[in-house]
């Protein structure tokens, strides 16, 4: 029996995360934590998890921050190489700027803002098992027309793929994480770009099926999202916390925990209920305040005579005497204070792109 062939891993972390400002504009979109965990770790984790131990990050003006938080990829138990993108010019850009790294090495391209439940293992056997050109992963959505879309035949083969059509042919949208035998550089080297002005990927890959190479295709039922927006952040952080298990490393003082709560190492609940599942980070402080189901405290947060309910808190940021705050992501470091009653008059001061909801 053939050994076979190697396998490696292309993550791509080097979006702007345009949809998550004004977040992003300090941090990078595949580090904001889901149940205190970076969204980019979850990946990494199910790499490494399928079997995979080489993986290339391909990093754009976030690198600094992506390096500081992955380091070498021994904490994952992988050996990560950083891959530096001056732009994002497309998925395939990726792909053409990792050649020399991937060389004839089959490999997994993960988007690094992408969570899957399950993770990947079964998807990476499969394609062992078989050594198509390529396999792709779909699943159906509402409105394709966001999406990479593709149309299967009768056989369930891929025929047509398109990017971000105006007019889909599927409902069928294709999930961020791809298969590729070596087959995809020559694709990849014969593309222009889109109208986009970018390299699509989904150009390359139907490059592949013009030629009569084999792609293959998997419609997946479980549980996936595009984190790339605030909605589907706070859903996923749901998620991941209706998994947690129960921990009580911090301090609790005259407070009530109902449900699947964690206390991390450090933290301090004072006077409150905690209606889980929730999770307070580490060296944070609750008092006299109210956490609702479904929120993810992160660490060094302060939350004081307030309430707050479905939300990610980032590191550092504080609430102090506010009432009901909900479905909210609040940034590092910020402060969340009641507005001065008289004179009758809102102070903002926002970021770039920022949404705010006021009630008058």
């Amino acid at each position: 029996m053939s050994e076979p062939r190697p396998l490696k891993a292309l993550v791509l972390a080097g979006g702007a995360g345009s949809r998550l400002r004004p977040i992003t504009h300090t941090s990078a979109k595949q580090l904001v934590p889901v149940a205190n965990k970076p969204v980019l770790f979850y990946g990494l984790e199910a790499i490494a998890a399928s079997g995979i131990r080489e993986v290339g990050i391909v990093v754009g003006d976030t690198a600094a921050e992506i390096q500081a938080a992955v380091g070498d990829g021994s904490g994952f138990g992988l050996d990560v190489t950083y891959l530096r993108q001056d732009a994002p010019r497309g998925l395939a850009h990726a792909v053409k700027i990792a050649r020399d790294y991937l060389g004839d090495a089959d490999f997994v391209m993960y988007l690094g803002d992408n969570f899957i439940v399950g993770g990947i293992d079964p998807i990476v056997r499969r394609f062992r098992a078989q050594s198509p050109a390529a396999q792709i992963m779909l699943t159906r959505v509402s409105d394709p027309r966001a999406f990479g879309v593709a149309v299967l035949d009768g056989d369930g083969r891929v025929v047509n793929l398109e990017e971000k059509p105006a007019a889909p042919k599927s409902d069928l949208a294709l999930v961020g994480v791809y298969l590729f035998g070596p087959q995809i550089h020559d694709a990849v080297a014969d593309l222009k770009p889109s109208w986009r002005g970018e390299l699509e990927i989904t150009d390359a890959i139907q490059w592949l099926i013009d030629r009569g190479l084999p792609v293959e295709s998997t419609v997946i039922s479980g549980y996936w999202k595009d984190t790339g927006n605030v909605t589907d952040m706070l859903e996923v952080n749901r998620l991941v916390l209706e998994t947690v298990e129960p921990r009580r490393d911090g301090t609790v003082e005259d407070s009530e925990l109902i449900g699947r709560v964690v206390i991390e190492d450090g933290a301090v609940v004072r006077r409150s209920r905690i209606v889980g599942p929730a999770v307070i980070g580490a060296d944070s402080v609750v008092e006299d305040s109210y956490v609702g189901p479904f929120t993810s405290i992160d660490a060094r947060c302060t939350i004081r005579d307030s309430e707050v309910e479905y939300s990610i808190i980032l590191a550092g940021a504080s609430l102090s005497g506010v009432g009901r705050v909900e479905c909210s992501l609040i940034g590092r470091e910020a402060e969340v204070t009641p507005a001065p009653r008289v004179p009758r008059a809102h102070r903002l001061i926002l970021g770039d792109h920022s949404k705010v909801q006021i009630s008058s």
